[in-house]
């Protein structure tokens, strides 16, 4: 079983035993994303670079045996409609195709905050107006399972990122079903 395909829970785990490292982790999501993105269409933009750089932090937190957190060293997506300082976000519309927003999102900045790293923005229905991320100004996601069904939205991409292991954890946004429908249409765990 790849890495990429485990729970954060367990990585969690391995982590702390110091059986793996973060990069090891980070590395095994981004080759997924090369192998699959083609086909699921989840990601709007992907962060390798930063995420890391990100990865090595929290590799050198374990190594100086700081108390991590449980989000320590793990991959996490974040829907395209939540700000991240110099990522672009688009809310998947391309009226903000190149908006780089100044500050994080409260969530993003927790989750950075826990030692989290972040693979990138993932795809939605545009401005969240949609139940099945078809509505992307960048295209539809396709679900993981069978690239004929839609993957539910309108945080689709973040559902099928996770289903397909493209990441290990992802943010999504809900007020009608916006991440309980991808959760269930995708076969993962969703909460409100």
């Amino acid at each position: 079983m790849e890495l990429c395909d485990r729970s954060a829970a367990e990585l969690a785990v391995l982590l702390r035993k110091k059986e793996i490292r973060s990069s090891e982790i980070t590395e095994s999501v981004f080759r997924r994303i090369e192998e699959r993105e083609g086909t699921v269409h989840a990601y709007i933009s992907r962060s390798y670079e930063l995420a890391m750089r990100q990865a090595g932090q929290a590799d050198l937190r374990f190594r100086k045996g700081d108390p991590p957190s449980l989000l320590n060293g793990i991959p996490v997506a974040v829907k395209d409609n939540l700000c991240t300082r110099d990522l672009r976000t688009t809310c998947g519309s391309r009226i903000l195709q190149n908006y780089l927003p100044p500050y994080d999102a409260t969530a993003v900045k927790r989750i950075l905050e826990a030692g989290a790293v972040l693979a990138g923005k993932t795809n939605m229905d545009e401005f969240g107006m949609g139940s099945s991320t078809e509505t992307s100004a960048f295209g539809p996601t396709r679900n993981p399972w069978h690239a004929e069904f839609v993957p539910g939205g309108s945080s689709g991409g973040s559902a099928a990122a996770v289903a397909a292991g493209e990441t290990i954890v992802a943010i999504g946004t809900d007020t009608g079903g916006s991440i309980r429908l991808p959760a269930a249409y995708c076969g993962i765990v969703g909460i409100k």
